[in-house]
């Protein structure tokens, strides 16, 4: 496929000390970018600071209506912005917005047991269009909205499903999701080098993929499922994105 490189980082773990930033910049000298990042060491951070527990269930964060607004805060606004700056310091153009901006990621409400959480159900791409036309990288925070009659509520969205709704949607070339660990590991602790939509499924059910890991398998496989592969990567390797094809592990359709 000849559709952009979108690529999912961790809003508060890449950066600071790798290449993600500058390898993001350089991309874009060629063909434009999409990026959106998650943030949710620095969202339990500032909600720890309020006095508000953060919980999970299979790895994807219960959002009530006290934590809703710190969410919003901290992944539309301190940690999107932050990105932002990083990457134009690194040479490259940036913007910031999150999926309500030009109503980019419309929701179908979570499990009821989550909360203020949305699952995305259509993507409207057109400010992503508008800012790759102006050669300028869109940042998108995974914050979404949820249509109830006439009034529209914000929602907490999963970074990674964020991320794979909008590669399906773009027809992207790839779909990267940056992690902290070198890939995905098998049952014996070794990295998997490709993995087909069974194989990761497999994974999952087995329970041999725990935690954070299961929303970026889920987002892989929605990815690929629709022809576009999907990559777990190490970001925290020097210049990872730029030779992302020898690293990681690829999760596509086929055999």
């Amino acid at each position: 496929m000849t559709g952009p490189l979108v690529i999912k980082i961790g809003g508060s773990t890449l950066g600071a000390a790798d290449s993600t930033y500058a390898d993001i910049a350089a991309l874009a000298i060629g063909d434009i970018p999409i990026v959106v990042h998650g943030g949710g060491a620095e969202a339990s951070r500032w909600l720890d600071a309020m006095g508000i527990e953060s919980r999970f269930e299979d790895g994807l964060r219960v959002t009530d209506e006290a934590a809703l607004p710190v969410i919003v805060a901290v992944y539309a606004g301190l940690v999107n912005k932050r990105i932002v700056a990083a990457i134009n310091e690194a040479g490259g153009m940036a913007a910031g917005l999150c999926g309500v901006d030009g109503c980019l990621v419309e929701c179908d409400p979570s499990e009821p047991s989550l909360g203020f959480v949305g699952v995305p159900r259509s993507v409207h791409s057109e400010v992503i269009d508008a800012l790759r036309s102006a050669r300028i990288i869109p940042v998108i925070g995974p914050i979404g909205f949820v249509r109830k009659g006439d009034r529209v509520q914000l929602v907490n969205v999963n970074a990674d499903t964020v991320a794979g709704a909008v590669a399906s949607h773009v027809g992207a070339s790839e779909a990267v999701f940056l992690t902290d660990v070198d890939g995905v590991r098998d049952g014996d602790g070794k990295v998997i080098a490709k993995l087909t939509v069974s194989d990761a499924e497999g994974l999952i059910e087995s329970g041999v993929a725990s935690g954070g890991m299961i929303p970026k398998l889920r987002a892989c496989i929605a990815t690929a499922e629709l022809s576009v592969p999907a990559r777990i990567l190490d970001g925290r390797q020097p210049g990872a994105l730029l030779d992302r094809h020898q690293r990681g592990t690829v999760v596509v359709s086929g055999t």
